[in-house]
């Protein structure tokens, strides 16, 4: 790793600070300002940026950015959730999230894997999200989250064009199929099926091609 500049904080919070350390490679440069905007990660002509909140706040940022520069787009998600708040007990948040959730970002964006010079990377991670005491903070915000805390990094997909996305259905769904169908098939609930499968059709994976008392069908 080069030692100019260092890996900046620019008041990060713990898990986008960790996912930049655990990225790093010899002759990354970091904290990169490039054309009024500051860059996370600069690996020779590759931007890398982190993005722990919504894809669809990025889009002036990918707007301005995609035409000149190749960009990859790191996106953690919670596969394993601690909560952790002054005076309580540490307790696992029931909510467990899989490669599938990226379908929730890109339903902003919903044709943003086609674009030539993008990659998503969806990191699957343990994390703990710091909680404020209700003390603390001022009336009507009690509770909420003041930190997201790296513990691991479990499993990371690469996804550099938008057929990658059917890789995630699975081989055994019927052709046609209904979201239905999928959501009981890959173990999703059915909303998440109907934007998995928005995605898809405006990317030209799927298409529809009926509708039956269960619902739209698609064929991939």
């Amino acid at each position: 790793m080069t030692s100019e500049p260092h890996i900046g904080t620019l008041n990060e919070r713990s898990l986008h600070r960790a996912l930049k350390e655990w990225l790093a490679q010899p002759g990354d440069r970091f904290e990169v300002p490039i054309d009024g905007f500051v860059i996370d990660v600069v690996r020779g002509e590759t931007l890398i940026e982190i993005q722990t909140g919504s894809i669809g706040a990025m889009g002036r940022k990918l707007d301005r950015l995609l035409g000149d520069h190749e960009m990859q787009i790191v996106v953690p998600l919670a596969a394993v959730r601690w909560l952790e708040q002054p005076g309580k007990k540490t307790r696992r948040s029931p909510k467990k999230a899989t490669k599938w959730n990226l379908f929730d970002e890109l339903v902003r964006i919903p044709t943003l894997l086609d674009h030539p010079s993008l990659e998503i990377e969806v990191v699957l991670v343990e994390e703990t999200e710091v909680r404020s005491s209700s003390d603390l903070v001022s009336r009507g915000r009690r509770g909420r989250a003041v930190d997201r805390r790296l513990e691991a990094v479990l499993e990371s997909h690469v996804f550099t064009s938008a057929e990658q996305l059917l890789e995630v259905i699975p081989p055994e769904l019927a052709n046609p199929f209904t979201t239905a169908e999928l959501a009981a098939s890959a173990g999703l609930s059915r909303d998440l099926a109907q934007r998995a499968c928005y995605v898809m059709r405006h990317c030209g994976l799927v298409s529809e091609v009926g509708r039956t008392k269960a619902g739209v069908q698609y064929r991939r």
